[in-house]
């Protein structure tokens, strides 16, 4: 997040896209609510679905799925036609405005409106809400990344943000929220492909050489591979072994018969995890790893505040913290690597994080520190880009809008979305484990309108099959008007139900992120 969560009650707009927040962030979901219930401001929801903020929204836009782009260079051709753009913030800290100007002449509302599903009007209005605000924010989550063209759906939604001005101010920004307790810190520490921690580049040479100083040994120049690359090349015989952590891969990756089959190929697998999962259960070396209860360290949350985490319980048999077990092995292997204890971890990344220069346990009590920290005078940082952009100016991108992959037609007549409920998370291997959760929300289900029941047909509570070209599973049907005609909507928790066996194994050119959001189904009533 550009921002931090404490602005949030006191944002003029909020424009809410791609993140179903009541049930994935419900903390942050509070606050939004506080935004509009105390303090009047304007909420624009923008979601496929009927999700919960949609109660409490100035603007619902209900766009079909995919159409993202569309709908936001829509929104951009409205602000500059009504003249709502901020001339001197424009001017001053961006470039590039007049090929972006250009690109969205044509999007207009009523153009946009035959794409996207949503009426000209409701456009303009949601354009106009958000440029006329004196302070806007834009809040999303995998709702606008997890597409074939999710890093220009992220695109347009910066776009909107510099042709109103709305960075470097507090209660305005761009902010991903972040769907896991710490990968922000795990993005920060490098735990990326294209990375060294602090986001230096694995192609800059001046960014190798400290890090091979500090560490002693030569790194890659070239970046390695996404995940869902792993899988495919897993497959293809170019990796023989994967080390997964923390990561049930077997429910969580695109097109699961594929990725089943891509394992089968593996010589070697070892899993550190929890519990047993789809995945562990593939591997040949299961190494047990402590919770985040039974060991010392910190998280860096979605709003980049780095917070203390202490150890609680003892760890449960031979199970031994994250660093424990990598040093252990890295010493085996033949690189000696040893710490005192996450304390010293820390004043290592320091050292070499400028981000994270300030960053020391005895500075964290009672609250955290949000980075950038970058020495220990300094108090952190509540929102980004007030003395400008890393880059040094911010870069207006014009953006084509593209369709998805794969679109309904007439043998698999309905786009299948996935996501979160509020009862489980990822994978369910924690969540299923709770005895006080996994009733409350005990079975696979799949969301139908009632006008697709008629047609199907099906009732409320019988079991349907949904099927696309690479899979099928059986759930129960829940009819619902919070999914619109035409789409239908399963949660991915269910290994008995997974999901991801629909999913198809598509991905963004640039961000190699597979479009989860999007692709075609039919769905039966089963027996």
């Amino acid at each position: 997040m550009s921002n931090s969560i404490e602005e949030i009650a006191r944002n003029e707009c909020l424009l809410v896209t791609g993140s179903n927040t009541t049930e994935t962030h419900p903390i942050i979901a509070v606050a939004m609510k506080a935004a509009v219930k105390k303090n009047g401001a304007k909420l624009i929801v923008v979601d496929p679905r009927r999700i919960q903020l949609v109660d409490f929204a100035t603007l619902w836009l209900q766009q079909r799925p995919g159409t993202d782009v569309a709908l936001f260079n829509a929104m951009a051709n409205v602000i500059l036609e009504q003249g709502l753009q901020d001339g001197d913030f424009i001017r001053d800290k961006t470039e590039n405005f007049e090929q972006f100007a250009a690109s969205v002449r044509a999007f207009t509302p009523e153009y946009a409106e035959r794409i996207t599903g949503v009426p000209a009007g409701m456009i303009r209005q949601a354009a106009l809400t958000y440029g006329s605000a004196g302070r806007a924010a834009i809040y999303w989550t995998l709702g606008i990344s997890e597409h074939t063209h999710g890093t220009d759906n992220a695109l347009t939604l910066a776009n909107l943000a510099l042709l109103t001005g709305n960075l470097g101010r507090e209660c305005t920004g761009l902010n991903p929220l972040r769907g896991q307790n710490n990968v922000q810190g795990a993005g920060d520490m490098g735990a990326l492909c294209t990375v060294l921690p602090g986001y230096r580049p694995v192609g800059d040479p001046v960014a190798r050489r400290l890090f091979e100083a500090a560490w002693g040994r030569a790194l890659p120049a070239e970046p390695g591979l996404t995940v869902t690359q792993m899988v495919d090349a897993a497959g293809e015989g170019r990796i023989k072994a994967l080390y997964i952590m923390g990561e049930d891969l077997l429910m969580s990756e695109p097109d699961l018969n594929h990725a089943r089959a891509c394992f089968d190929k593996l010589e070697f697998i070892v899993a550190q995890d929890l519990f047993i999962t789809a995945t562990t259960e593939m591997a040949d070396v299961l190494l047990p790893a402590a919770s985040f209860a039974e060991k010392d360290g910190t998280f860096t949350n979605t709003e980049r505040r780095v917070q203390r985490v202490r150890k609680a319980l003892e760890p449960v048999g031979r199970s031994l913290p994250d660093w424990e077990i990598i040093c252990n092995l890295a010493t085996r292997m033949g690189y000696a690597m040893s710490y005192a204890g996450p304390a010293e971890i820390m004043q290592e990344i320091a050292s070499l994080v400028p981000e994270y220069g300030g960053v020391r346990y005895d500075r964290l009590e009672p609250d955290g520190i949000q980075w950038p920290c970058p020495n220990v005078s300094h108090l952190g940082t509540k929102y980004l880009f007030k003395d400008g952009m890393p880059r040094g100016k911010g870069k207006f991108h014009a953006v084509a809008y593209t369709e998805s992959r794969e679109l309904p037609d007439e043998e698999y007549p309905f786009y299948l979305s996935t996501g979160r409920v509020l009862y489980h998370w990822h994978g369910a291997a924690l969540s299923r484990r709770s005895e006080g959760l996994a009733p409350i929300y005990p079975n696979a289900t799949v969301e139908i309108h009632p006008e697709d029941a008629r047609r199907i047909p099906c009732r409320d509570g019988e079991m349907v099959r949904v099927t696309s070209r690479r899979g099928s599973v059986v759930a129960r049907a829940v009819v619902t008007e919070k999914s619109q005609p035409g789409v239908v909507f399963v949660p991915w928790h269910f290994r008995e139900a997974a999901a991801n066996l629909l999913t198809i194994n598509a991905l963004d050119p640039l961000s190699k992120i597979p479009e989860y959001k999007v692709c075609a189904v039919r769905v039966e009533r089963e027996g």
